[in-house]
Protein backbone atom coordinates (compact mmCIF):
# COMPACT_ATOMS: atom_id res chain seq x y z
CA UNK A 1 0.00 0.00 0.00
CA UNK A 2 1.34 3.79 -1.12
CA UNK A 3 0.01 6.16 1.22
CA UNK A 4 -0.64 9.60 -0.29
CA UNK A 5 1.83 12.21 0.16
CA UNK A 6 -0.49 14.75 0.50
CA UNK A 7 -1.90 16.56 3.67
CA UNK A 8 -4.76 18.40 4.75
CA UNK A 9 -5.04 21.58 7.77
CA UNK A 10 -7.74 22.77 9.05
CA UNK A 11 -8.35 26.58 9.89
CA UNK A 12 -10.28 27.70 13.11
CA UNK A 13 -13.65 27.57 11.27
CA UNK A 14 -13.12 24.01 11.02
CA UNK A 15 -12.99 24.57 6.85
CA UNK A 16 -10.35 23.13 4.89
CA UNK A 17 -7.55 25.17 3.15
CA UNK A 18 -5.40 24.05 0.14
CA UNK A 19 -3.15 20.75 0.68
CA UNK A 20 0.41 20.99 1.33
CA UNK A 21 3.18 18.57 1.80
CA UNK A 22 4.32 17.45 5.31
CA UNK A 23 7.69 19.12 4.93
CA UNK A 24 6.22 22.36 4.05
CA UNK A 25 4.18 21.89 7.32
CA UNK A 26 6.85 21.02 9.32
CA UNK A 27 8.80 24.03 7.93
CA UNK A 28 6.13 26.46 8.81
CA UNK A 29 6.06 24.83 12.31
CA UNK A 30 9.63 25.13 12.70
CA UNK A 31 10.00 28.80 12.05
CA UNK A 32 7.35 29.61 13.91
CA UNK A 33 8.54 28.00 17.25
CA UNK A 34 10.03 30.21 20.57
CA UNK A 35 12.62 29.02 22.34
CA UNK A 36 12.20 28.21 26.11
CA UNK A 37 14.98 29.95 27.33
CA UNK A 38 15.98 30.46 31.06
CA UNK A 39 14.19 27.87 32.49
CA UNK A 40 15.00 26.64 35.91
CA UNK A 41 15.16 23.06 36.55
CA UNK A 42 12.05 23.59 38.83
CA UNK A 43 10.09 25.23 36.74
CA UNK A 44 9.10 23.37 33.62
CA UNK A 45 7.04 20.79 33.07
CA UNK A 46 7.09 17.24 30.92
CA UNK A 47 3.54 16.35 29.37
CA UNK A 48 3.53 12.66 29.21
CA UNK A 49 0.01 12.09 27.13
CA UNK A 50 -0.72 14.76 24.50
CA UNK A 51 -1.73 13.49 20.81
CA UNK A 52 -1.70 14.48 17.16
CA UNK A 53 -3.70 13.29 14.39
CA UNK A 54 -1.63 12.26 11.08
CA UNK A 55 -2.36 14.04 8.08
CA UNK A 56 -1.09 11.65 6.02
CA UNK A 57 -3.10 8.96 7.73
CA UNK A 58 -6.67 11.51 7.63
CA UNK A 59 -6.31 11.42 4.01
CA UNK A 60 -6.42 7.94 3.30
CA UNK A 61 -8.88 7.34 5.28
CA UNK A 62 -11.21 9.71 3.63
CA UNK A 63 -10.35 7.35 0.68
CA UNK A 64 -11.60 4.00 2.74
CA UNK A 65 -14.81 2.66 2.29
CA UNK A 66 -15.05 0.64 5.84
CA UNK A 67 -14.07 1.97 9.61
CA UNK A 68 -11.85 3.22 10.20
CA UNK A 69 -12.48 6.09 7.81
CA UNK A 70 -12.92 9.79 7.67
CA UNK A 71 -15.53 12.25 5.78
CA UNK A 72 -16.52 15.96 5.78
CA UNK A 73 -19.94 16.82 6.30
CA UNK A 74 -20.67 20.57 5.98
CA UNK A 75 -17.35 21.79 5.75
CA UNK A 76 -15.69 19.84 8.93
CA UNK A 77 -13.71 16.64 9.06
CA UNK A 78 -15.11 13.37 10.95
CA UNK A 79 -12.82 10.17 11.79
CA UNK A 80 -15.71 7.38 11.86
CA UNK A 81 -14.14 4.30 13.77
CA UNK A 82 -17.39 1.65 13.95
CA UNK A 83 -20.30 3.45 14.92
CA UNK A 84 -17.92 6.20 16.98
CA UNK A 85 -17.96 9.35 15.11
CA UNK A 86 -15.70 12.84 16.01
CA UNK A 87 -14.74 16.25 14.79
CA UNK A 88 -11.44 16.91 13.61
CA UNK A 89 -10.90 20.08 14.99
CA UNK A 90 -7.94 22.29 14.08
CA UNK A 91 -5.82 21.91 16.80
CA UNK A 92 -5.98 18.11 15.96
CA UNK A 93 -3.41 18.25 13.64
CA UNK A 94 -1.41 21.59 13.96
CA UNK A 95 2.01 21.54 15.84
CA UNK A 96 2.19 25.20 15.48
CA UNK A 97 -1.01 25.33 18.22
CA UNK A 98 0.12 22.69 20.32
CA UNK A 99 3.73 24.89 20.58
CA UNK A 100 1.75 27.64 21.85
CA UNK A 101 0.01 25.97 24.29
CA UNK A 102 2.97 24.11 25.50
CA UNK A 103 4.35 27.91 25.93
CA UNK A 104 1.57 28.82 28.00
CA UNK A 105 1.70 25.90 30.20
CA UNK A 106 5.54 25.98 30.73
CA UNK A 107 5.79 22.24 29.28
CA UNK A 108 9.11 22.04 28.07
CA UNK A 109 8.73 18.13 26.44
CA UNK A 110 6.02 16.86 25.19
CA UNK A 111 5.58 13.06 24.94
CA UNK A 112 4.01 12.64 21.77
CA UNK A 113 1.49 10.10 20.18
CA UNK A 114 -1.15 9.90 17.54
CA UNK A 115 -4.50 10.02 18.19
CA UNK A 116 -6.68 6.68 17.55
CA UNK A 117 -7.69 4.98 15.59
CA UNK A 118 -4.54 2.53 15.67
CA UNK A 119 -2.31 0.74 13.14
CA UNK A 120 -4.16 -2.30 14.62
CA UNK A 121 -7.92 -1.72 13.01
CA UNK A 122 -6.18 -1.21 9.47
CA UNK A 123 -6.04 -5.26 8.83
CA UNK A 124 -2.64 -5.80 6.20
CA UNK A 125 -2.38 -2.29 5.32
CA UNK A 126 -1.35 -1.65 9.82
CA UNK A 127 2.26 -1.95 9.63
CA UNK A 128 2.31 0.95 6.58
CA UNK A 129 0.39 2.95 8.69
CA UNK A 130 2.19 2.50 11.80
CA UNK A 131 5.52 3.56 9.90
CA UNK A 132 3.61 6.38 8.22
CA UNK A 133 2.60 7.63 11.76
CA UNK A 134 5.96 6.98 13.48
CA UNK A 135 7.84 9.18 10.19
CA UNK A 136 5.52 12.06 11.10
CA UNK A 137 6.06 12.10 14.82
CA UNK A 138 9.75 12.00 13.68
CA UNK A 139 9.33 14.54 11.72
CA UNK A 140 7.88 16.71 14.42
CA UNK A 141 10.47 15.97 16.46
CA UNK A 142 13.65 16.81 14.28
CA UNK A 143 11.96 20.00 13.61
CA UNK A 144 11.65 20.99 17.31
CA UNK A 145 14.51 19.39 19.18
CA UNK A 146 13.74 18.99 22.80
CA UNK A 147 10.19 19.57 22.78
CA UNK A 148 8.91 16.26 21.27
CA UNK A 149 9.86 12.93 22.11
CA UNK A 150 7.77 9.98 20.15
CA UNK A 151 5.62 7.44 21.49
CA UNK A 152 4.91 3.98 18.97
CA UNK A 153 1.88 2.69 18.34
CA UNK A 154 2.11 -0.52 16.59
CA UNK A 155 0.51 -2.37 13.77
CA UNK A 156 -0.49 -5.43 16.53
CA UNK A 157 -2.26 -8.08 14.47
CA UNK A 158 0.94 -8.92 13.23
CA UNK A 159 3.64 -9.31 16.12
CA UNK A 160 6.74 -9.35 13.94
CA UNK A 161 5.96 -6.32 12.14
CA UNK A 162 5.15 -4.29 15.65
CA UNK A 163 8.89 -5.83 16.92
CA UNK A 164 10.40 -4.94 14.23
CA UNK A 165 8.50 -1.42 14.12
CA UNK A 166 9.45 -0.90 17.54
CA UNK A 167 13.10 -1.24 16.82
CA UNK A 168 13.25 1.47 14.38
CA UNK A 169 11.30 3.57 16.82
CA UNK A 170 13.85 3.38 19.30
CA UNK A 171 17.23 2.59 17.51
CA UNK A 172 16.71 4.73 14.58
CA UNK A 173 14.02 7.70 15.72
CA UNK A 174 14.68 7.97 19.41
CA UNK A 175 11.19 7.16 20.58
CA UNK A 176 11.12 6.63 24.38
CA UNK A 177 8.43 4.64 25.12
CA UNK A 178 4.90 2.79 23.34
CA UNK A 179 1.44 3.69 23.05
CA UNK A 180 -0.87 0.58 24.29
CA UNK A 181 -4.58 0.64 23.34
CA UNK A 182 -6.94 -1.03 25.91
CA UNK A 183 -8.31 -2.95 23.12
CA UNK A 184 -6.68 -4.24 20.32
CA UNK A 185 -9.48 -4.54 17.75
CA UNK A 186 -12.19 -6.03 20.64
CA UNK A 187 -8.56 -7.84 21.69
CA UNK A 188 -7.48 -7.39 25.22
CA UNK A 189 -3.99 -7.13 25.71
CA UNK A 190 -3.64 -9.43 28.24
CA UNK A 191 -4.05 -11.76 25.57
CA UNK A 192 -1.16 -14.12 24.69
CA UNK A 193 -0.71 -13.13 21.35
CA UNK A 194 0.16 -9.72 22.66
CA UNK A 195 2.44 -11.45 25.55
CA UNK A 196 6.05 -10.42 22.92
CA UNK A 197 5.27 -7.00 23.15
CA UNK A 198 5.28 -6.74 27.47
CA UNK A 199 7.95 -9.24 27.33
CA UNK A 200 9.97 -6.72 24.88
CA UNK A 201 9.34 -4.05 26.80
CA UNK A 202 10.31 -5.31 30.30
CA UNK A 203 13.77 -6.33 28.75
CA UNK A 204 14.65 -2.98 27.31
CA UNK A 205 12.71 -0.83 30.05
CA UNK A 206 10.74 0.72 27.27
CA UNK A 207 7.31 2.27 28.96
CA UNK A 208 3.96 0.99 27.88
CA UNK A 209 1.16 3.80 28.56
CA UNK A 210 -1.98 2.33 28.40
CA UNK A 211 -4.36 4.55 26.77
CA UNK A 212 -7.84 4.51 25.86
CA UNK A 213 -9.33 3.39 22.54
CA UNK A 214 -12.87 2.99 20.96
CA UNK A 215 -14.27 1.06 23.77
CA UNK A 216 -15.94 -2.44 24.40
CA UNK A 217 -18.88 -0.86 25.86
CA UNK A 218 -19.74 1.67 23.38
CA UNK A 219 -23.51 0.31 22.98
CA UNK A 220 -23.64 0.29 26.84
CA UNK A 221 -22.51 4.06 26.92
CA UNK A 222 -23.63 5.71 23.41
CA UNK A 223 -26.91 7.28 24.87
CA UNK A 224 -26.24 10.60 26.06
CA UNK A 225 -22.97 10.81 24.58
CA UNK A 226 -21.26 9.15 27.81
CA UNK A 227 -18.59 6.93 25.46
CA UNK A 228 -16.05 9.67 26.44
CA UNK A 229 -16.97 10.44 29.43
CA UNK A 230 -17.51 6.45 30.67
CA UNK A 231 -16.58 4.55 28.03
CA UNK A 232 -13.48 5.00 27.67
CA UNK A 233 -12.62 5.19 31.32
CA UNK A 234 -14.15 1.99 31.74
CA UNK A 235 -12.01 0.13 28.79
CA UNK A 236 -8.80 1.72 30.60
CA UNK A 237 -9.86 -0.01 33.76
CA UNK A 238 -10.80 -3.28 32.42
CA UNK A 239 -7.68 -3.62 30.02
CA UNK A 240 -5.60 -2.72 33.45
CA UNK A 241 -7.92 -4.70 35.62
CA UNK A 242 -6.76 -7.84 33.49
CA UNK A 243 -3.19 -7.07 33.15
CA UNK A 244 -3.22 -7.09 36.96
CA UNK A 245 -5.36 -10.38 37.56
CA UNK A 246 -3.57 -12.08 35.08
CA UNK A 247 -0.18 -11.88 36.73
CA UNK A 248 1.44 -9.82 34.09
CA UNK A 249 3.49 -7.59 36.88
CA UNK A 250 4.42 -11.20 38.29
CA UNK A 251 5.61 -12.12 35.09
CA UNK A 252 7.01 -9.46 33.75
CA UNK A 253 8.36 -7.55 36.72
CA UNK A 254 10.71 -5.33 35.42
CA UNK A 255 7.78 -3.48 33.01
CA UNK A 256 7.13 -0.01 33.40
CA UNK A 257 3.66 0.49 33.55
CA UNK A 258 1.39 3.82 33.08
CA UNK A 259 -2.06 4.17 33.26
CA UNK A 260 -3.58 7.99 32.58
CA UNK A 261 -6.58 9.73 33.78
CA UNK A 262 -5.43 8.62 37.21
CA UNK A 263 -6.07 5.23 36.49
CA UNK A 264 -9.84 5.37 35.55
CA UNK A 265 -11.79 3.59 38.05
CA UNK A 266 -9.49 1.04 39.18
CA UNK A 267 -8.26 3.29 42.13
CA UNK A 268 -11.96 3.71 43.26
CA UNK A 269 -12.75 -0.05 43.02
CA UNK A 270 -9.28 -1.08 44.41
CA UNK A 271 -10.61 -1.82 47.85
CA UNK A 272 -13.39 -3.94 46.04
CA UNK A 273 -10.71 -5.91 44.32
CA UNK A 274 -8.98 -6.65 46.83
CA UNK A 275 -12.07 -7.83 48.97
CA UNK A 276 -12.80 -10.14 46.39
CA UNK A 277 -9.64 -11.47 45.81
CA UNK A 278 -8.06 -12.01 49.45
CA UNK A 279 -11.70 -12.58 51.15
CA UNK A 280 -13.76 -14.19 48.80
CA UNK A 281 -10.71 -15.89 46.60
CA UNK A 282 -11.80 -15.08 43.20
CA UNK A 283 -9.93 -13.87 40.25
CA UNK A 284 -6.71 -15.30 42.29
CA UNK A 285 -5.59 -17.94 39.77
CA UNK A 286 -2.51 -15.86 38.88
CA UNK A 287 -1.60 -13.56 41.33
CA UNK A 288 0.70 -13.95 44.29
CA UNK A 289 -0.75 -10.61 46.27
CA UNK A 290 -3.84 -8.06 46.64
CA UNK A 291 -3.97 -6.10 43.24
CA UNK A 292 -3.88 -3.15 45.04
CA UNK A 293 -0.34 -3.86 46.00
CA UNK A 294 0.34 -4.51 42.12
CA UNK A 295 -1.21 -1.21 41.62
CA UNK A 296 1.58 0.67 43.57
CA UNK A 297 3.80 -0.90 40.67
CA UNK A 298 2.56 1.43 38.40
CA UNK A 299 2.36 5.00 37.23
CA UNK A 300 -0.70 7.03 36.36
CA UNK A 301 -1.01 10.55 34.68
CA UNK A 302 -2.62 13.28 36.08
CA UNK A 303 -5.32 13.65 33.46
CA UNK A 304 -8.59 14.90 35.74
CA UNK A 305 -10.20 18.12 36.25
CA UNK A 306 -10.92 17.27 40.01
CA UNK A 307 -7.68 17.69 42.22
CA UNK A 308 -8.98 15.46 44.91
CA UNK A 309 -8.94 12.51 41.94
CA UNK A 310 -5.48 13.56 41.77
CA UNK A 311 -4.76 13.69 45.18
CA UNK A 312 -6.57 10.54 45.79
CA UNK A 313 -4.32 8.67 43.10
CA UNK A 314 -0.88 10.56 44.68
CA UNK A 315 -1.76 8.94 48.08
CA UNK A 316 -2.53 5.69 46.47
CA UNK A 317 0.50 4.93 44.32
CA UNK A 318 2.89 7.45 46.04
CA UNK A 319 4.23 10.75 44.85
CA UNK A 320 7.42 8.85 42.89
CA UNK A 321 4.31 7.22 40.74
CA UNK A 322 2.07 10.58 39.29
CA UNK A 323 3.01 12.32 36.08
CA UNK A 324 2.16 15.41 34.79
CA UNK A 325 -0.07 14.77 31.41
CA UNK A 326 -2.49 17.01 29.50
CA UNK A 327 -4.41 14.99 26.66
CA UNK A 328 -3.81 17.71 24.91
CA UNK A 329 -5.53 19.16 22.16
CA UNK A 330 -8.65 17.87 23.53
CA UNK A 331 -8.09 19.27 27.53
CA UNK A 332 -6.10 22.88 28.17
CA UNK A 333 -2.51 21.64 29.84
CA UNK A 334 -2.73 24.61 32.54
CA UNK A 335 -6.29 22.96 33.40
CA UNK A 336 -4.74 19.75 35.05
CA UNK A 337 -2.18 22.42 36.07
CA UNK A 338 -3.71 23.85 38.01
CA UNK A 339 -5.83 21.02 39.91
CA UNK A 340 -2.25 19.61 40.53
CA UNK A 341 -1.09 23.25 42.51
CA UNK A 342 -4.93 23.03 43.78
CA UNK A 343 -3.72 19.76 46.45
CA UNK A 344 -0.95 21.99 47.38
CA UNK A 345 2.22 19.28 46.97
CA UNK A 346 5.48 20.23 48.88
CA UNK A 347 7.73 22.04 46.26
CA UNK A 348 9.64 18.85 46.10
CA UNK A 349 6.61 16.39 45.25
CA UNK A 350 5.28 19.02 42.82
CA UNK A 351 8.36 18.50 41.03
CA UNK A 352 8.27 15.29 40.84
CA UNK A 353 4.73 15.24 39.10
CA UNK A 354 5.57 18.23 37.13
CA UNK A 355 9.03 16.59 35.52
CA UNK A 356 11.02 14.72 37.59
CA UNK A 357 9.19 11.76 37.72
CA UNK A 358 8.93 11.11 34.01
CA UNK A 359 12.58 12.47 33.57
CA UNK A 360 13.65 9.62 35.68
CA UNK A 361 10.96 7.22 33.92
CA UNK A 362 11.60 7.45 30.17
CA UNK A 363 15.20 8.58 30.73
CA UNK A 364 14.83 12.15 29.56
Amino acid sequence: MRLPKQTYMLEKNSMPVPEVRRRDFLAAAVAATPALAGQTPGSYRIDCQSHLYVPEILALMEKRQGSPRAYRQAGDLYVLVNQWARRVLPKHTDVDAKLADMDGANIRTTMLSINDPGPELFGVDGPQVARTAHDFLADVMKAHPSRFIGLATLPLQDMDASLSELTRCVDKLQFRGILLYSNLDGKWPDEPQFRPLFRRAAETGIPILLHPAYPATYDQTSGYEMAATLGLMFDTSIALTRIILAGMLDEFPKLKLVCPHVGGTVPYLIGRMDHQTQVLKRGIRYIRKPPSEYLRQIWLDAVSPRPEAIRYGCDLVGMDRMLYGSDHPWVDPKLIANCIHEIKLSPADERKVFAGNAEKLFQL
